[in-house]
């Protein structure tokens, strides 16, 4: 009897350690890499027929789960009312607190919800179909999203399917369909019936389904879409993938791509002012290209006022040429196209105080402790030697200069020995910004040599009626002979312009750039070992600058196309390499 005894004991201990804490993982072993397994649905998939209140849908899996993220859970067409999830056992309890719409398909996309309870591993989605009528709409349509600058893809983006073909309706109600990009920027619409469409995508910042134009991100198609691809769950692009098996989830097609923006405000008024001195402020406009009629400050002779709006004319920055002392507030008058209550631009005289932000009795106590550059034209001047054959010496003073003379400035040139030469130079003055200047050797710049440009005291003289102090700048160019040399022929320009701009590894940095309108060879000397990216920008209104869209104007951003070396668009580069390549711009945005 007491082997036995001992038997049934060892039996019971076994079994009660088997029974406790069944949702811990087993202490030991090998880490557990497996993704869960759904082992049924209930009701079935493609079921028809389903009841319009109440519904409820479970997923059941082959160990415990959780919701990791209950807003992956994507229903469309988009129900009033978010679904609510909740964990039952082993399986994920889907329920509806919306009714359906009748005869309608409709799909409830798991995404990345999904994760086992030991060690998180992420299901890899899974999309449920049924229809409150008595069939299965078949249809579908993919596509990719991606930032319109960069061409990365954007993930967490909603597409949208409207049936009301007029844009307005993006900001007036939900979509027909819709899904959410995974990763790769990818998406894909499925069980949606034959008809027209409209594809939009949005940075849903707010989870409405609508577009917000302040804040929001948008994308569109130019025209209307129909679905011609029937629904087959073995076509590579419906198929669920793990996010990090990147040879499948590249081989995907899209058929569209859309590429986000952010809007420009079309409204038009003053959102901003500030008086930073003495004798300068500025304001800054809601919408670009702002119209002024005319403006004047009081007391102050329209003759005595500069001014410069930067280059997309939606702030402007205000001097006061006048050496007499200044009032605490100026009293500024606008009269300028204001949009008005019915979205029209009219014009409107818009008064501004403009504080001085030291107090006057501040500004007494600090004349009896004032530093050398509190009565001195300030300015800056550099020369970098990796730029300076592109961008010369750039200068740049804190107040514009009303008295110049830039034929005192020396530029010598000393070479490896030590002889020392003078070399002439052109200014030019930068049309964005009145207070900067190019100073542009004229000589060859070359290996070894030594270049000092050199400004004399008392050169110039700005708006407070303060000179300029001496200073001298030396460059010389790289000599370090493991850098590289890319350079690009650029051909098919055709009358077009074109900024061609050379990124960082990451698309995040534009490390040098270039605009031009014709063919010609743009040289990138001084290139470190390293991973670098083409960008090519199609510049329609030839403003120098990469030009955002807008919907319903129905403008796309400016076109961006990526060169690609070979099949990728990084351009591996070597130490001590020369990199010769030619660029038809004419076949790179023939589409």
């Amino acid at each position: 009897m007491l082997p036995g005894a001992l038997a049934l004991l060892f039996f019971a201990q076994v079994l009660s350690h088997s029974c406790a804490n069944t949702t811990q993982a087993p202490t030991g072993g090998d880490k557990d890499t497996i993704p869960p397994v759904m082992l049924k649905t209930s009701p079935a998939p493609m079921t028809v027929q389903m009841p319009l209140h109440g519904a409820e849908f479970s997923f059941t899996f082959n160990e415990y789960v959780k919701i990791k993220n209950a807003q992956s859970i994507f229903v469309s067409p988009p129900l009033e009312k978010k679904p609510k999830a909740k964990i039952r056992g082993k399986s994920v309890v889907i329920s509806f607190e919306s009714d359906l719409q009748p005869n309608t398909t409709y799909t409830v996309d798991l995404n990345d919800a999904i994760v086992d309870n030991n060690e998180g591993n992420a299901y890899p989605g899974y999309t449920f179909v049924f229809s409150t009528g008595d069939s299965i709409d078949s249809l579908c349509i993919c596509g990719v999203v991606q930032d319109c600058n960069t061409l990365m893809p954007v993930k967490g983006a909603t597409v949208l399917l409207h049936k009301d073909h007029a844009d307005s309706s993006l900001f007036l109600h939900p979509p027909f369909a819709a899904a959410r990009t995974d990763d790769w920027g990818f998406f894909v619409i499925r069980n949606i019936p034959d008809t027209l469409y409209r594809l939009y995508a949005l940075i849903d910042s707010n989870n409405d389904l609508m577009y917000q134009q302040d804040g929001e991100r948008v994308a569109f198609l130019d025209s209307a879409i129909r679905p011609t691809v029937v629904v087959n769950d073995s076509l590579p692009e419906l198929r669920k993938y793990d996010m990090k098996d990147t040879l499948a989830c590249q081989a995907r097609k899209p058929e569209y791509e859309l590429n986000v923006f952010r809007e420009k405000p079309l409204k038009q008024y003053i959102v901003n002012k500030e008086r930073i001195s003495d004798r300068s402020s500025y304001i800054t406009f809601m919408a670009q290209r702002a119209h002024i009629d005319t403006m004047w400050i009081s007391g102050v002779p329209a003759n005595k006022l500069i001014t410069q709006f930067n280059i997309e004319r939606d702030s402007l920055e205000i001097w006061v040429n006048d050496r007499r002392e200044m009032p605490d507030t100026f009293r500024l008058y606008v009269n300028y196209r204001k949009t008005d209550s019915l979205g029209v631009a009219s014009p409107f005289t818009e008064e501004i105080k403009l504080v001085n932000p030291v107090p006057a009795r501040q500004r007494r106590l600090n004349r009896r402790n004032l530093k050398h550059e509190d009565t001195t034209c300030v300015f800056s001047l550099k020369a970098d030697p990796e730029t300076v054959e592109q961008l010369g010496f750039q200068m740049e003073f804190n107040y514009p200069i009303i008295n110049e003379n830039f034929d005192s400035l020396t530029l010598r040139v000393v070479n490896p020995r030590q002889q020392e030469s003078i070399g002439k130079y052109s200014v030019e003055p930068d049309s964005t910004n009145i207070r900067r200047y190019t100073v542009r050797p004229e000589v060859e710049l070359q290996e070894g040599f030594e270049y000092f440009l050199k400004v004399p005291h008392r050169a110039f003289r700005d708006i407070n009626g303060f000179w300029s102090d001496s200073t001298e700048v030396k460059v010389s160019l790289p000599t370090d002979e493991k850098l590289s040399t890319l350079s690009l022929e650029m051909t098919g320009v055709g009358g077009n312009t074109y900024i061609v701009d050379l990124l960082s590894e990451k698309r995040d940095k534009v490390l040098r750039s270039y605009v031009i309108s014709s063919d010609r060879v743009l040289p990138f000397p001084y290139l470190k070992a390293g991973k670098y990216c083409i960008r090519i920008t199609e510049d329609r209104n030839h403003n120098s600058i990469v030009d955002s869209g807008s919907l319903l104007e129905h403008r796309q951003p400016e076109k961006v196309r990526f060169y690609k070396f070979g099949e990728d668009v990084l351009l591996v580069v070597r130490e001590m390499t020369e990199i010769d390549q030619s660029v038809d711009l004419a076949e790179l945005f023939k589409d």
